[in-house]
């Protein structure tokens, strides 16, 4: 699942105002980087530009005993899906793809409100409980992590769990982007009387194993196509832009993460807020939340948002 800035003392001219948000982006684009497998990465995310050399040798989360996240935990729908987290204290397996999520990402806030660092050992379940310790094994190579997941997703189809690159790096998936992965929850009473140390990859053996990404508690479908761009008005229509890609996945999963981070805001937002799109806009997909009356309205949500997700948000007309 950061500073907010001060309004400008000036007015912006309309057509100055308008192409920030595609100077912005084209610098980000810019800056960002290339990795040397297009494939495997999106565009906008991937490894850091140096990778700490001890990485590979993490030490794995430290199991503890917590208490559930309070809002984490309620049932959310993202991309027109259900899901609904597991809170009972149970065994938990599951195996399927694990992927992994970086530097797009690195900095901002998880679902648990926690800032996300790409370099522990962390992770992504859509219906685990936040926060809940899991054993990961990579299926190829033998190589296990336990790490803590503190954050919502993936939200694709076949993925079970995101790593942050730290347990990518370890479990020896990093540079091919996806693995194969069995997942194992540690539970609080396996945790409080230290059973979890030593226990094999197989887990308890009444521990029902979900195969080939299989979701429980979960319903809908994720929308075939892009919502159009509303009709053109006399009024501009403003919104709050949290990231502009030339990738639509880029977009649909920065969407997704918005999402799911606002969804759990807890009425700090109206319902209308709380939910992020993606507008395609000539040779650009655009990450949008809200839509507004007037720009005083779309900088004060910006302002917002920016604490909330730890990212830059500005305000967008079209």
């Amino acid at each position: 699942m950061s500073a907010g800035t001060t309004a400008p003392s000036r007015a912006i001219p309309k057509a100055l105002d308008r192409s920030l948000p595609l100077v912005l982006c084209a610098v980000l684009l810019a800056g960002c980087g290339s990795p040397s497998k297009r494939s495997v990465y999106y565009q906008n995310d991937g490894p850091p530009d140096r990778t700490p050399a001890d990485l590979a040798d993490a030490a794995d989360a430290v199991p503890r005993v917590e208490p559930l996240h309070p809002r984490a935990n309620r049932p959310y729908t993202v991309l027109g899906r259900s899901y609904t987290p597991l809170n009972a204290d149970v065994p938990f397996r599951q195996k399927g793809a694990a992927s992994w999520y970086g530097r797009q990402f690195h900095g901002n806030r998880t679902a648990s409100g926690e800032i996300y660092d790409m370099f522990a050992m962390t992770a992504a379940h859509p219906t685990l409980p936040i926060p809940s310790y899991v054993r990961v094994t990579n299926q190829r190579n033998g190589r296990s992590a336990i790490v803590r997941v503190n954050d919502r997703g993936p939200f694709k189809d076949g993925r079970i769990i995101d790593l942050s690159y730290g347990a990518a790096i370890k479990l020896g998936i990093a540079a091919a982007g996806t693995g194969e992965v069995e997942i194992e929850r540690l539970t609080s009473a396996q945790i409080a009387s230290g059973a979890w140390r030593g226990a094999p990859a197989g887990g308890p053996a009444n521990a029902p194993i979900l195969a080939d990404g299989a979701l429980p508690a979960s319903a809908g479908g994720v929308p075939a196509s892009l919502p159009a761009p509303a009709p053109a008005t006399d009024t501009p229509r403003w919104s709050v832009q949290v990231g502009a890609f030339a990738q639509q996945a880029s977009a649909e999963d920065l969407a997704a993460r918005v999402a799911t981070v606002l969804g759990f805001s807890d009425g700090e937002l109206p319902a209308d807020h709380r939910e992020a799109r993606v507008e395609r806009d000539e040779n650009l997909f655009r990450v949008l939340v809200g839509a507004l009356p007037d720009r005083a309205t779309a900088l004060s949500l910006a302002l917002q948002l920016e604490r909330l997700l730890g990212r830059p948000a500005v305000p967008f007309s079209r």
